[in-house]
């Protein structure tokens, strides 16, 4: 991917989480594991629905995507933060950062429509039972997965354009582990008005649209589960929605507070703070969300992990 350097800067600084050396090494090993435990965690899902045919439905196809999708979200970022911690050279090239910025915002919208996805799909197995399996069929499924895809190629590509028509002087320290927007915003000589107010926007309608999708399909399943006779039933219709729910607030949350705010009223330190839980504690929860209170999810890594051990 190439980009039109419109700026006099050849690099920018990361300049981490924390300034100082003293603690280098244990954020090093801390965000190592954190990072191994992820991928780990979200490949295992990824097999497990592949391999196991009783997991081959919407959902866990959903599933599987949502695993993909943060395997390459924390892959955007966190690696490149650990090479500099290693190597002590927190620079990072004028393209490679734009490259940064692209998958980053890609991989994060896509996991917002892969939310709003999922609760569709919680939507229709409680609301419409007996209507599931001609709605939710495989071509919809697909369907569904190719316009996130799609839509949100499109959505980053977008920013990251914009982003190339700034001009960056002389300052190029960023007070983050990552190239984010607003970090590099604030570095940006040039007028950033047309860029907030894409950021408020079109990045606002790509947040808000799978967000309200969430809102609107939680309202008519709580509607739907009041209306089930039995509390046994109402536990199981709630039981199927909690893991996700779980993961929709703490991703929102942090995601809005940092990026659906002007700038002027962002601190580097809480910015960061927020960055970390979206970009790696929440990727690296969701494997534990959604296998610890799923026994189907837990039968399948079961059968794998034992499936393994008999081949070795």
């Amino acid at each position: 991917m190439g980009w039109k350097n419109q700026t006099t800067i050849s690099a920018f600084l990361l300049l981490g989480l924390f300034e100082g050396s003293e603690n280098q090494q244990l954020l090093f090993w801390l965000f190592l594991f954190m990072y191994l435990v992820t991928v780990i965690g979200n490949l295992l899902i990824i097999i497990a629905v592949a391999s196991n045919t009783h997991l081959h439905t919407p959902m866990y196809f959903f599933l599987a995507n949502l695993s993909f999708a943060d395997i390459n979200f924390i892959s955007t970022t966190v690696p490149k933060m650990l090479v500099n911690i290693q190597t002590q050279n927190n620079s990072i090239s004028y393209s490679d950062c734009l490259t940064q910025l692209y998958f980053f915002i890609m991989f994060g919208t896509v996991d917002e429509f892969l939310l709003a996805t999922m609760a569709y799909d919680r939507y229709v197995a409680i609301c419409y039972p007996l209507h599931y399996r001609m709605v939710m069929s495989p071509q919809h499924c697909f369907l569904l997965i190719s316009l996130t895809w799609v839509v949100n190629v499109l959505h980053s590509l977008l920013h990251t354009l914009l982003m190339n028509e700034l001009v960056f002087c002389t300052k190029n320290e960023i007070p983050h582990f990552f190239c984010d927007l607003n970090p590099l915003l604030k570095l940006s000589c040039s007028d950033i008005f047309i860029n907030e107010l894409m950021i408020l926007t079109i990045g606002g309608l790509a947040g808000l649209t799978p967000f309200f999708c969430i809102i609107i399909s939680y309202v008519y399943i709580v509607l739907a589960i009041i209306r089930i006779p039995s509390a046994e039933g109402k536990q199981k219709a709630f039981s199927t929605c909690s893991s996700h729910l779980s993961v929709v607030s703490l991703f929102f949350g942090t995601v809005f507070g940092v990026y659906f705010s002007p700038s002027s009223h962002h601190s580097a330190h809480s910015d960061i703070i927020a960055s970390v839980m979206y970009t790696v504690v929440i990727p690296m929860m969701n494997p534990f969300i959604y296998t610890l209170r799923n026994r189907d999810m837990k039968a399948a890594l079961r059968r794998l992990v034992r499936a393994t051990i008999t081949v070795q």
